[in-house]
């Protein structure tokens, strides 16, 4: 019997092992019927997998007999899936043809750097947030990129009203006026209209925001001291685009907005609409808004010619009007009486005009020329005051960019005028200013070979800065050096330093707090300084065919010395003054990503930053900046079909002004959609967990007549749901 069973055993494994089969397999595009390198054949189940090689063939072997699942998969292709039955007879290789995915992965192309190179050619240290993170962002906040931006490693945003919920941006826990803001390289967001700057730009005609961290003034000039961030807006195609999103949320938001572009041959076209209502929103029953009433209406025409294969034509007109009305919330529902009279107004209009040519001199030469015109009025009101003030700024910037064999050569020139106007206060107390900057700059980014690229700069400014009271003009030489280290496929480093300085403003989030009361004009003050670099490493890896990891961990420092402190005098008016005192702001980020099958994403970012300011006494802590934060995200898509995620960030303790520490906090949010063929429906819950400031203290003080509020370092307004439907044609 023994000899039986085993005589059977050997017959079946015999028959296993001839039960074993090869298969060719070509691979090409389904277009261009040209074959296809690196593509992965996968039997389904068996754990078998191969790689066409360059001439797109790829043998399996040892494939089991019965039905198998083949799936074909590339980058940029529409994944296949076939079911054979083995064995087969075959006599020449299969052919399967691909077909380009409607979202093919391009390589990510970065302007800020003038160059216009792929960000893994770059020297200088870019970080992107492409265009599906914008678009999941949209979901949770259509209205601004304020929450693209606060959900970012290493970059926070500052609530600096506790009823009108204005806010500015920090990077590396430097103050909102170190960072230059820019809208397709324009910089139309700084100086008065930075406590609105980032509240005022809409999502939803973005293609991808371009962060560029640490001293970046040799770039971008006056400003960029902690850094530069660009928000890009999408250019026209062929194949015209059609989006419309209508959202809204329990606190009483509701946002409604298209977008449409569109090109032929000679002329193309893209526009942006979109209309926000907030009401009044009093989450903790205390009487003052925690979010403003609001009423918001932006309206943002291009016009694209190309009259010929050369040449290119932009010009657009961005427009917003704005009204926020915050305070007292019977105030601003029923009007004031005897026990409510405390409101904070914000209205502002803000038209921005801008033209840019480009002219190709030769097949990889640009001339470009860049112009725009900025108008911003804003006028605050609150009981017994009122600040008025119109901000006016017109920028030109000439530049050509010549492309040699292994160089990347840049010149320009540029003028800036900024003007700020007060209105209807008197001579010796308007806050009047004017800047005006002529600068010369040089870049050059050179391949000395495939694994090291250098890019350095120079800038010279002049500029001259005045109001009734003084005058000064002062000349800046800004050099700038980056490296690229490709060390093999998988591990490169950057490394870079530069200079900086930001000239003298009254408008910075201390005063922003209250509504520039009491404030004097500047007299005397000069211009801050700056030095300071980043280095990082970058590794990237597969593991298999199905999964990819990548781990980014930068460090950075920066110095800015003659800075600007706010001061106080014995009959309670504010004043700026330079310190020889420093700030210094140093720490490191660590970034990670993990992607399983292209459907599983966990994103990890850590922020350690030690930011001191010498002239403060007893703590030199910068205030409202916590050491340690921590943002992590878990993303589960199946594209074109749905996408849920859930996020988690922890905020470690802060100083606030009057020297106490808050607590830390953690947040939570989730959010889902699903597509139905040219409709997705989503959702959405932010703050799920309710961390609110005023579960820890309450942010008002004093009576309803003469109210006081804290230092805003957390959520006011508590757990935020919405939803909407978004409509691409």
């Amino acid at each position: 019997m023994r000899k039986i069973i085993l005589m059977l055993c050997t017959f079946v494994c015999i028959t296993s092992a001839y039960a074993q089969n090869s298969f060719k397999v070509l691979v090409k595009n389904k277009e261009s019927k040209a074959n296809l390198s690196a593509a992965t054949i996968l039997i389904k189940g068996t754990g078998l997998l191969a790689k066409t090689a360059e001439n797109g063939m790829a043998t399996i072997n040892n494939i089991p007999d019965g039905n198998q699942v083949l799936i074909i998969r590339n980058v940029g292709f529409e994944e296949q899936t076939i079911t054979l039955t083995f064995p087969i007879n075959q006599s020449a290789p299969l052919e399967i043809f691909l077909q380009e995915s409607e979202d093919e992965l391009e390589e990510v192309i970065v302007s800020s750097t003038r160059t216009s190179r792929t960000i893994k050619n770059t020297p200088t240290r870019v970080e992107t947030i492409e265009l599906e993170e914008i678009d999941e962002k949209s979901n949770m906040r259509p209205a601004n990129v304020s929450m693209i931006l606060h959900e970012s490693t290493g970059i926070s945003v500052q609530q600096t009203s506790a009823t009108s919920a204005n806010a500015s941006i920090r990077i590396q826990g430097l103050d909102g006026r170190y960072t230059q803001l820019l809208k397709d390289g324009y910089a139309s967001f700084g100086n008065f209209a930075s406590g609105l700057s980032i509240l005022e730009i809409p999502p939803l005609d973005l293609s991808q925001v371009e962060i560029i961290k640490g001293p970046s003034s040799t770039l971008y000039g006056a400003g960029a001291i902690a850094g530069v961030v660009n928000f890009v807006s999408k250019t026209p195609k062929e194949k015209a685009e059609y989006n419309f999103i209508l959202n809204q949320s329990n606190v009483g938001q509701t946002n409604i907005g298209g977008f449409a572009m569109k090109r032929n041959n000679k002329i193309g076209y893209s526009l942006l609409a979109l209309v926000n209502f907030q009401k009044p929103y009093d989450v903790d029953k205390d009487d003052f808004t925690e979010l403003p009433k609001t009423r918001d209406f932006t309206l943002h025409p291009k016009l694209f010619l190309y009259p010929n294969d050369k040449t290119t034509l932009i010009i657009g007109n961005a427009f917003t009007k704005s009204d926020r009305t915050g305070g007292d919330i019977f105030v601003i529902k029923e009007g004031t009486d005897v026990n409510h009279q405390y409101f904070e107004t914000n209205n502002s209009i803000r038209n921005t005009s801008t033209l840019d040519f480009s002219y190709k001199t030769g097949a990889m030469d640009l001339l470009k020329v860049k112009t725009s015109f900025n108008y911003f009025k804003r006028d605050i009101s609150i009981p017994n005051y009122s600040f008025n003030g119109i901000n006016y700024n017109a920028y030109t910037d000439i530049s050509y960019l010549k492309n040699l064999k292994n160089q990347s050569l840049i010149f320009g020139a540029n003028l800036v005028y900024d003007e700020f106007l007060e209105q209807n206060q008197s001579q010796n107390l308007a806050k009047n200013f004017s800047t005006k900057t002529a600068g010369l700059y040089a870049q050059q980014t050179w391949d000395l070979s495939d694994r090291f690229k250098l890019e350095s700069g120079l800038r010279t400014d002049l500029v001259q800065y005045f109001n009734t009271f003084y005058s000064k003009t002062e000349f800046f030489i800004l050099p700038r050096i980056s490296a690229l280290f490709k060390f093999d496929d998988k591990w490169s480093s950057r490394i870079g330093g530069g200079l900086g300085y930001k000239t003298p403003t009254l408008f910075t989030e201390q005063t922003e707090t209250f509504q520039y009361q009491n404030l004097l004009p500047l007299n005397n003050v000069e211009a801050e300084k700056s030095y300071g670099g980043t280095a990082d490493v970058n590794f990237k890896t597969s593991i298999g065919t199905d999964w990819m990891l990548s781990f980014n961990q930068m460090f950075f420092y920066t110095r800015i010395t003659n800075s600007t402190i706010l001061l106080q005098d014995k009959n309670g008016f504010f004043h700026f003054e330079n310190t020889r005192q420093p700030v210094q702001s140093l720490g490191f980020e660590t970034n990670a990503k993990i992607i399983f099958k292209e459907y599983f994403k966990l994103f990890a970012g850590y922020t350690f930053t030690n930011a001191k300011a010498d002239y403060l006494p007893v703590i030199q802590n910068i205030r409202l900046l916590p050491k340690n934060k921590l943002n992590l995200a878990l993303l589960y898509e199946k594209e074109r079909n749905f996408k849920i995620g859930l996020e988690g960030y922890f905020t470690d303790k802060q100083y606030l002004y009057n020297n106490l520490e808050t607590n830390p906090f953690w947040e939570f949010g989730f959010m889902a959609e699903k597509v139905f063929g040219k409709i997705s429906i989503f959702i959405n819950a932010e703050n799920f967990t309710d961390t609110r400031q005023s579960k820890y203290k309450s942010v008002v003080n004093g009576s309803h007549l003469n109210p006081t509020f804290d230092d805003i370092w957390t959520h006011t307004e508590g757990r935020t749901f919405n939803g909407g439907i978004k409509l691409k044609l």
